[in-house]
């Protein structure tokens, strides 16, 4: 996460501007949160959050490593291939994988709380992804599935992430720019990624709404410098109607 040095005042709401990046991977959404926060600097301090799980990541880190990477691949791919179709079937995950999304939430809503501090101190924030409850098991939403049966321990622990993801969610971002790929490109651009992961989250994009915040849809299949000059432009558009000069 970086922080600006300088504040600026709180405007309008009591916080400063909060501008969302979404899209599935291999939209270029981290390339363009990137260059937002540098070049919104020309509005004032600026700071910069990643609220993602990033549990793919991290996935993928473990396969590079030497020796045990190929088994530690296939271990995670067979145990979330285990965890989605207990999803499906409407039934809980067990309690090993829950207490994972548990820990990954946890991790999340100190990210979320790191952003709305410094927004509070006057910066204006840029977030590579945001939370969103309107569909459950889709990226950036609630990993526990709605309405399903299971022990206690595992019911207790899905409460409390729909809880956590119904307070961040809540919290409107004043722009939200979503960047619309199709999936021969989002697959060229991230080839160590399963083609039907990326599926599922193209076909979901579209549908999300962040809690009826504004919602800019960008084309990310156009070369990057024309992805970036409408980025620019509609956060340009918010910022004056927000009374930035």
């Amino acid at each position: 996460m970086n922080l600006s040095k300088k504040t600026l005042p709180e405007q309008g709401s009591g916080m400063a501007p909060l501008i969302a990046i979404i899209g599935t991977d291999g939209s270029g959404k981290s390339t363009v949160a990137e260059h937002m926060v540098t070049w919104m600097g020309r509005y004032g301090p600026t700071g910069q959050a990643h609220l993602g799980k990033q549990a793919g990541n991290i996935g993928r880190a473990l396969e590079r490593l030497p020796l045990v990477g190929g088994y530690m691949g296939r271990l995670i791919r067979r145990k979330s291939d285990g965890v989605n179709k207990r999803i499906d079937e409407h039934k809980q995950p067990t309690l090993f994988p829950s207490l994972v999304i548990s820990a990954f939430t946890l991790r999340r809503l100190r990210r979320f709380r790191r952003m709305l501090a410094m927004r509070r101190k006057g910066l204006i924030v840029v977030t590579d992804r945001f939370p969103q409850v309107e569909i459950p098991g889709a990226y950036d939403g609630p990993g526990f599935p709605k309405e399903a049966a299971g022990s206690w321990l595992v019911l207790r622990l899905a409460r409390f992430e729909h809880d956590a993801f119904v307070w961040m969610a809540g919290h409107q971002p004043d722009l939200v720019l979503r960047l619309n790929v199709d999936l021969d490109t989002a697959c060229a651009r991230k080839p160590d990624h399963r083609r039907e992961a990326l599926s599922r989250k193209i076909a979901v994009t579209p549908r999300l709404k962040y809690s009826g915040a504004p919602i800019v849809d960008i084309d990310a299949n156009q070369p990057l410098a024309t992805v970036i000059a409408d980025a620019e432009a509609a956060v340009s558009r918010m910022m004056q109607a927000r009374g930035y000069a």
